[in-house]
């Protein structure tokens, strides 16, 4: 299949409601555009800042992305993703989300956050564990000057079964709504969800699916 019939095959399989973030680290400038002008995904995603600078201005003309951070970010690289990005989907501890809530305001940039939890523990991802994140929520709370803090975002541990991925997803569906009915932060996008456990993630009510293998791989 081409990019065109496999982004088809997968909008088929998910709600209209759940967006579509293809991830492009490993898409060069010909794949990008092709997504671009053969499908209707509007929203594209890299894990490096240099990748997005490298790519933006070839691909200035379509005006309609809207580019996604999903990668570890580093405090000091912090401004020059709110100036690229339109969302930050790993922002994994309090003195990071300070920092960015300060430089946003600071700069006038507004940007929409996801806060990245560990549904499991995971040495080697990022993010606030559950008890962590509760712990902190009061900090949290006040980090909306001005961005937005809409989601959460998490990534599983690998090798897990179809059963324990929805058991995790679940729990971050949970996490959710506690957080949303105890505290001044609505949570209301769930980013959860890649090539190889999305439908897992769908089912457990996520609203944003970060693809790349699923999309661009031959």
């Amino acid at each position: 299949m081409n990019i065109t019939e496999r982004v088809a095959k997968i909008y088929s399989e998910i709600p209209e409601n759940v967006r579509l973030i293809a991830v492009t680290k490993e898409a060069d400038i010909d794949k990008i555009r092709q997504t671009y002008q053969n499908t209707v995904i509007r929203d594209y995603a890299e894990n490096k800042l240099q990748s997005v600078l490298n790519k933006k201005p070839l691909l200035k003309d379509l005006d309609q992305i809207r580019w996604h951070f999903i990668g570890h970010l580093q405090a000091n690289k912090a401004k020059k993703v709110l100036e690229e990005f339109k969302w930050i989907h790993s922002v994994d501890n309090l003195a990071l989300l300070q920092r960015i809530d300060r430089l946003a305001l600071e700069n006038k940039l507004p940007c929409s956050i996801c806060l990245q939890v560990k549904a499991l523990p995971d040495p080697n991802k990022f993010g606030w564990t559950i008890e962590k994140l509760m712990e902190e929520l009061k900090e949290i709370e006040k980090c909306q000057q001005f961005i937005s803090i809409r989601g959460l975002m998490t990534i599983l541990p690998l090798g897990l079964t179809s059963e324990e991925k929805i058991a995790a997803f679940s729990t971050i569906r949970n996490l959710a709504k506690s957080i949303t009915g105890t505290s001044g932060v609505n949570i209301e996008e769930l980013s959860m969800g890649m090539s190889g456990d999305y439908r897992e993630a769908v089912a457990c009510g996520a609203t944003m699916i970060r693809l790349g293998r699923a999309i661009y791989s031959d």
